[in-house]
């Protein structure tokens, strides 16, 4: 089974620019679908939970109007659109003509939490 997975990174601007230059270096034809975050605390207000509750629900689904993800997370449709609207903002998701989609099954999260410094 081949999943459609996202993975998902904490990377400085300058990592992400080198590893994109890498992979067109070495011809990747296949390179990994992925989305970058500067900071945890980016990533974490973008993707709060309820909003990967939405990205959740929609996962592999093909396009889905507002109102099915509302129903689906069991929310109103009110904060479900404001959170449909951050995630297509960040890029996390897509709007089409007959709805938002998330063409992915999978989301991996790739990155480190280290100790301040002292």
């Amino acid at each position: 089974m081949n999943e459609n997975i996202l993975t998902v990174r904490v990377q400085s601007l300058k990592d992400a620019m080198r590893e994109i230059s890498a992979a067109v270096a070495n011809s990747q034809s296949e390179a990994t679908p992925g989305l970058s975050f500067p900071t945890y605390e980016l990533l974490h207000q973008v993707l709060t939970p309820k909003r990967l509750d939405v990205v959740r629900a929609m996962a592999g689904q093909g396009p889905l109007g507002y109102r099915e993800i509302a129903r689906r997370v069991g929310r109103d449709y009110k904060g479900v659109h404001s959170d449909i609207t951050a995630l297509i903002k960040a890029g996390v998701i897509d709007r089409q003509k007959d709805g938002v989609v998330f063409p992915y099954e999978t989301i991996h999260f790739e990155f480190d939490i280290k100790a301040n410094a002292a």
